[in-house]
């Protein structure tokens, strides 16, 4: 086989087969395809998309390219859950205490931001000491312990993925529906949970943007979930517009905090109490009125948050040592009226800027960056209220973000 031949037949919207696929995907893994030509390929299919059997496939080759975590060993139904991704998406750290607090054992491998969307393990090491790198008998004793473990993707599962991903986030192919369902399914499958719940976000700032390839997308991936023997469910949520009012990697840990705390009367709060139903309803087979009656209760008894702080702890991290920048820039608003939408896509982009997120491969977070909203959609400003705070370090300009905001 040659690598500019499977391009070529990409390129030309044909379908690769099994064996074209793995001499592509897992020479790149060895280092005998060329990074050049591994981001051909993956602008082709980027443009030019997959078949169903190409990407249970790819999935497949993801899969074997490392090992498979055996949770036998832990007792009980093990969940997994996974946001395709969003600005202010900080659900699992709320949702794992809350489904652990219950009783349902969640294990998780998350990772880094991938384009302007933030990424879980991110998010983790804003905390100062926290471990997101774990062994399989650390990950597996954890979740023994704890009922909950989150860590990064160990070497040994699915090495393409995280190649792969790097590679995505710095060559324009992050929206491609088949090389998502992949990277997602394939490190959920490995993970060896039993139980999936994928929470796919769609709009401007999320990787998918209409309704369409959100439903190709579930689709896809309830068929990989099926081809696996891994029950996998699918909840579609709004990402137009910022999901709660912090964006930026210690900013997100501390509201998650708040919803831990009791203050989930708002949109974040009111999508993780959904995910953690559904997660919950899915070990126990359970109604979502059981299922929901257990969450109310673990996040009122202060179980959930206390779980949080101990899952810090486990993991080596100092919550009291987490910081914000000391310096801000206040955005007011030069006019009156509603606030009719708020930019997801261009708020992400500027936090972005900012320093917390990624514009090159191996560019390095600025933690304590960020912007925070005080004002949400469907709220009324007059001129002169703070419509955001910018968390800054070197960067002063605003960015002209009041653009994100419409108001009318």
């Amino acid at each position: 086989m040659n690598i500019i031949d499977i391009i070529n037949k990409k390129r030309l919207q044909q379908s690769l087969s099994y064996e074209e696929l793995d001499y592509a995907f897992s020479g790149y893994l060895r280092k005998e395809v060329q990074i050049y030509q591994m981001s051909a390929l993956l602008m082709a299919i980027c443009i030019n998309g997959m078949n169903d059997q190409e990407i249970i496939d790819l999935t497949n080759i993801f899969i074997n390219s490392g090992d498979i975590l055996d949770l036998s060993s832990v007792e009980g139904i093990k969940v997994d859950k996974h946001s395709t991704g969003g600005i202010g998406d900080k659900t699992t750290l709320v949702v794992a205490p809350i489904v652990a607090s219950c009783g349902v054992k969640i294990a998780k491998m998350s990772g880094r931001g991938l384009g302007f969307t933030g990424g879980t393990i991110d998010k983790l090491e804003s905390i100062p000491g926290f471990k997101t790198s774990l062994t399989s008998d650390e990950f597996i004793q954890e979740l023994k312990d704890l009922n909950m473990v989150i860590s990064s993707q160990t070497k040994e599962l699915t090495p393409l993925d995280k190649e792969i991903y790097a590679l995505r986030d710095v060559t324009g192919t992050t929206e491609s529906y088949p090389l998502i369902a992949v990277s997602i399914m394939s490190k959920k499958i490995a993970s060896g949970a039993d139980k999936i719940l994928i929470d796919l976000k769609v709009g401007s700032g999320a990787l998918i943007h209409n309704m369409d390839d959100a439903k190709k997308l579930a689709t896809i991936m309830q068929k990989i979930g099926h081809e696996f023997s891994k029950k996998t469910e699918i909840i579609i949520s709004n990402m137009d517009t910022p999901l709660g009012k912090n964006i930026g990697n210690s900013l997100e840990v501390l509201e998650a905090m708040e919803v831990l705390k009791g203050d989930f009367d708002n949109d974040l709060g009111s999508l993780c109490i959904l995910i953690a139903t559904k997660l919950i309803g899915l070990a126990k087979n359970i109604d979502d009125d059981a299922a929901k009656k257990e969450v109310l209760e673990v996040i009122n008894n202060g179980s959930a948050y206390n779980k949080f702080l101990a899952f810090v702890k486990y993991q080596h991290g100092d919550i009291n040592a987490l910081k914000v920048s000391d310096d801000t820039i206040t955005i007011r608003s030069d006019q009156e009226g509603l606030i009719k939408h708020i930019d997801a896509k261009m708020i992400g982009e500027i936090s972005m800027l900012l320093g917390a997120g990624r514009k090159n491969k191996d560019d390095l977070i600025d933690y304590t960056v960020g912007v925070v909203l005080h004002k949400k959609e469907n709220e009324y400003v007059k001129v002169g209220d703070v419509l955001c705070t910018l968390y800054v370090n070197k960067i002063k300009n605003d960015f002209d973000i009041k653009k994100a905001f419409l108001i009318e």
